[in-house]
């Protein structure tokens, strides 16, 4: 079983194209988000949240937000949507294929 989801991707590139810093701003930012996962997930020590995941993408430090992160806590939507407009980071959305997978 697949279904559709939309992603935000915070970019670690300024509106302007300089490179965000400090360097590791998007694991910090997504170690904060770690307590948001899920109905009946499990968070281990030192675990990212399904719904808020560093990345480097074209060489470029990234978060991919999971869009079910704004219906889940709203505060939370909010607070990662004005880190990315305080800081002037470039943003874009994409949808992507999920693929529910059970186990035997």
């Amino acid at each position: 079983m697949t279904h559709l989801v939309q992603q935000l991707v915070i970019h670690g590139l300024t509106l302007e194209g300089q490179r965000f810093r400090p360097s590791d701003w998007a694991e910090r930012l997504a170690g904060v988000m770690s307590q948001f996962r899920p109905s009946g997930s499990v968070g281990g020590h030192l675990t990212y949240s399904p719904y808020v995941v560093p990345v480097v993408l074209d060489g470029v430090r990234c978060v991919v937000v999971d869009q079910r992160l704004r219906e889940l806590e709203p505060l939370a939507w909010k607070f990662i949507c004005d880190f990315a407009t305080d800081n002037k980071l470039q943003t874009s959305e994409k949808e992507v294929q999920i693929v529910n997978r059970r186990r035997p």
